[in-house]
């Protein structure tokens, strides 16, 4: 199923908070009430769970964007962005330190503002895909339109490929078009839950109904098995041949 992403923004200049809570809401993002310092911050990340945070890094008191940056790597699996008006050698190396998937410099544009969106979803599924992470969270953000949606890896049943697209089949029989390699994607996947059946198909193996020499069906759904990936599959699933 997708879902439309949730944005949080820690910002302690009001006009500058509404502006992006305006242009996000424009475009369909689910939007919350801003925060304003660090306790607000991580108040908002507990109860509302944002998919992705907007923060200043200069909030006006001891504790800064950088802090909060620092708890979400030791606490949460959250990307961000960093929003200031300093961009000074010493304020990027300490924003440098904390990781962050995006850089936001003010004044913005809405352009750059959907950019910096881009740049932090593309590195957050990128380095979450990384073998040395650890588990991470059961979805992936794609691209639809000038906003992103969050589809959820339990809802998928199998994946096509189409050219320079996936064709992403859910278990509410709905298609969700991505522009990536078919490659690209699956590494984004969980290896345990999803497999390569054919060139154009790989399987959730739990949404498996029935299996033979050729082919696996998911409800009404027919997919091949071709030769080359035969093996790994029926090893995959512990069946003797």
């Amino acid at each position: 199923m997708k879902q439309e992403i949730s944005i949080g923004i820690v910002e302690d200049e009001l006009l500058i908070a509404e502006k992006i809570n305006m242009i996000l809401s424009d475009i369909g993002y689910t939007v919350f009430e801003p925060a304003s310092s660090y306790k607000e911050a991580l108040s908002l990340i507990e109860k509302e769970k944002p998919d992705l945070l907007i923060l200043d890094i200069n909030l006006g008191e001891d504790k800064d964007g950088i802090d909060i940056a620092q708890k979400i790597n030791t606490t949460y699996f959250l990307p961000f962005i960093f929003l200031t008006a300093n961009s000074d050698r010493a304020t990027l190396e300490r924003a440098k330190s904390v990781r962050p998937y995006a850089y936001l410099v003010k004044p913005f544009t809405k352009e750059e503002l959907f950019t910096a969106i881009e740049i932090a979803v593309n590195n957050f599924n990128a380095f979450k895909a990384l073998p040395d992470t650890g588990p991470g969270p059961d979805y992936v953000f794609i691209r639809d339109g000038h906003r992103y949606i969050k589809i959820v890896f339990s809802d998928i049943t199998f994946i096509e490929s189409r050219e320079n697209y996936v064709l992403i089949h859910t278990k509410e029989k709905k298609q969700v078009s991505h522009r990536s390699t078919f490659s690209d994607f699956m590494e984004q996947l969980p290896v345990a839950d999803f497999i390569r059946v054919h060139r154009s198909f790989a399987v959730r193996t739990n949404c498996i109904d029935h299996i033979d020499q050729n082919r696996v069906s998911i409800g009404e759904v027919e997919i091949p098995i071709s030769q080359s990936y035969k093996e790994a599959l029926f090893a995959h699933l512990n069946i003797r041949q």
